[in-house]
């Protein structure tokens, strides 16, 4: 299999510096720390400017992810091969958002009745680890919402179905939320991945 050209970016909260310097030496990632608390979304879309300037496919990894011992090039560029115009996520959690957690339930069970590997989801729910492909970047840029929570800014731009392996390759640390939400209502749901590769 022909290696796929990729770089990783994580997107960081200042509170989080040492872990967010952590990953990005891990991964050799170029790193984004949103020292001035604009949230998420800001930070998200600076991930994606950045993406928009490369001449390769870029995964946009979130300070407070744990990559599996399965997170590699090869892994990845197995996925991104496999699906060179879609939207991945390599993050499939509990929990957060209850509302798809019954429907992940049921596509799980029904991706094991007939061995598929992944499923989909109308909706980007994670802003994790993901990446979109390099000729969709620009659109969403385009349709960007400032209002909403970064995953669903991401996804709703984009406007297509999420490709979500049924195993993902990172997990989720599950700190105490840094990103201020316009609901206020506190993040006590488990999130961590369903089942991690």
């Amino acid at each position: 299999m022909v290696e796929t050209q990729m770089k990783f970016v994580v997107v960081g909260h200042h509170s989080r510096m040492g872990h967010a310097q952590r990953l990005a030496a891990l991964l050799d990632a170029h790193l984004l720390i949103d020292e001035g608390n604009h949230g998420a979304n800001w930070n998200h879309r600076r991930a994606l400017e950045w993406a928009a300037e490369q001449t390769c496919r870029v995964i946009i990894i979130e300070d407070d992810a744990q990559p599996s011992k399965s997170l590699n090039k090869l892994v990845i560029g197995h996925w991104l091969n496999r699906f060179p115009d879609c939207l991945v996520s390599f993050y499939l959690g509990t929990g957060r958002p209850p509302q798809y957690q019954m429907q992940i339930a049921e596509r799980l069970i029904l991706a094991d009745k007939t061995n598929a590997d992944f499923i989909t989801l109308p909706r980007l729910i994670h802003g994790v680890c993901y990446s979109l492909p390099p000729q969709h970047i620009n659109r969403v840029l385009s349709q960007w919402d400032i209002r909403k929570p970064a995953d669903y800014a991401v996804g709703d731009a984009y406007g297509g179905a999420v490709v979500y392996p049924c195993y993902s390759l990172v997990d989720h640390a599950d700190y105490e939320s840094v990103e201020l939400h316009p609901d206020s209502a506190p993040r006590t749901e488990r999130r961590r991945a369903w089942r991690l590769a």
